[in-house]
């Protein structure tokens, strides 16, 4: 069972990302915070949810909560600065977003930049832990999601309606037989050469 707090008697936000390991698309980052008194018995990290499950459930964070916020960083500013620092970068931008304060955050990961006014302890695996950062890593996900079903149909080649931009064997083939597009990381490893291997293997 999850934990509502790390603190119980401070305003407390829990903090996620989605679509860090990506090739194409932005980044997304929420935070939340509960009441005191809240719980949802299926609310859980993100990934081990179905696409039904967290839609019912963003709902009920989004009603439940005493604010919510979720932001984003796109490609270029991923290439620009590296994923790890627009990753922290848009979880200090959904934390800026909310309309309360929060006095302590807990960050899903093992680091963190720190946020001037803010104490902050940070925990691997900490969507499987905290009800809050568990609720960050379904808004983070559904809404990053729904942007890259969004794309695919101005981009259908890359079936990003299913693999949300991650790198499966079906973008990675997209992208030798089409290029790159204005979304692509380019400061990212496509696993075009280890596709070219496998190719020349089958051949």
């Amino acid at each position: 069972m999850l934990k509502s707090f790390h603190h119980t008697d401070t305003i407390e936000a829990g903090c996620d990302e989605a679509g860090r390991g990506c090739l194409a698309g932005p980044v997304f980052a929420a935070a939340v915070i509960f009441p005191p008194d809240y719980y949802h018995p299926l609310l859980n990290d993100s990934k081990l949810l179905n696409h039904k499950l967290r839609l019912q459930l963003r709902n009920d964070i989004q009603k439940a909560a005493i604010a919510w916020a979720v932001d984003s960083s796109d490609n270029h500013y991923i290439d620009k600065v590296n994923i790890l620092k627009a990753s922290i970068y848009t979880m200090h931008k959904a934390v800026g977003k909310l309309n309360v304060k929060p006095e302590y955050l807990i960050i899903d990961g093992n680091y963190f930049l720190p946020m001037e006014g803010y104490k902050h302890k940070c925990f691997v695996k900490g969507d499987g832990l905290y009800l809050s950062i568990a609720a960050a890593s379904i808004l983070a996900k559904t809404y990053r999601d729904e942007y890259m079903e969004t794309l695919h149909n101005d981009f259908p080649a890359y079936n990003w309606k299913s693999n949300k931009g991650y790198g499966t064997l079906a973008h990675r083939r997209a992208i030798k037989e089409f290029g790159t597009t204005e979304f692509h990381r380019h400061s990212f490893n496509m696993g075009i050469a280890q596709l070219e291997l496998n190719f020349d293997t089958k051949d």
